[in-house]
């Protein structure tokens, strides 16, 4: 078999898996349910966030929250102040590419 394989978890579980890490890209698969989110942190490089089902709360740098639905794809550059959150009752999944890969 040429091709890698990898299976995401499935459900409304909170997950935060870390499916690819090399020294290409981080593939992340994260579910979050209400209130639940990533602490206040600073993209450690350009970060490419799918939101895949219900409804992303998301504040950057000094921003607002701006909320994202289902098939929205956000592009946010290297140093950037994240605050992800669900602040709706529907579960959130999102996909998370990281390129270049980090280096630390």
């Amino acid at each position: 078999m040429v091709e890698q394989v990898f299976a995401l978890s499935k459900g409304n579980e909170k997950a935060v898996e870390k499916v690819i890490f090399d020294e290409n890209l981080h593939y992340l698969h994260m579910v979050f349910n209400k209130t639940e989110g990533l602490p206040e942190h600073f993209s450690n490089s350009n970060v490419y966030m799918t939101v895949v089902r219900g409804k992303l709360s998301i504040g950057l740098n000094d921003q607002e929250i701006h909320e994202y639905e289902a098939g929205t794809l956000l592009k946010i550059l290297y140093q950037t102040k994240m605050n992800v959150k669900n602040l709706n009752e529907e579960t959130l999944e999102l996909i998370i590419v990281k390129a270049p890969a980090p280096k630390s």
